[in-house]
């Protein structure tokens, strides 16, 4: 089972593309770019989970394990 991938971060909306560095996530894939997670101090508001680096994924498995295309962040 692949990661979801989500392509924002859901504290300030930044783009996350899955194919670049940059994201972190906690054991439920709640997205924060590395700023948000840095405010946060590396824990997740919504769970209280740790905000470890996500992995990227190769724009090559794109097309077979595609990255979520769903918006989490909310204004």
């Amino acid at each position: 089972m692949a990661l979801e991938m989500r392509p924002d971060c859901e504290r300030c909306g930044t783009d996350l593309p899955a194919e670049a560095p940059g994201a972190f996530i906690c054991s439920f894939e709640c997205t924060f770019c590395a700023e948000c997670a840095e405010d946060l101090d590396d824990m997740c508001p919504n769970c209280g989970g740790e905000l470890t680096d996500r992995p990227t994924r190769a724009k090559k498995h794109h097309d077979a394990h595609p990255p979520s295309k769903v918006r989490h962040y909310k204004e």
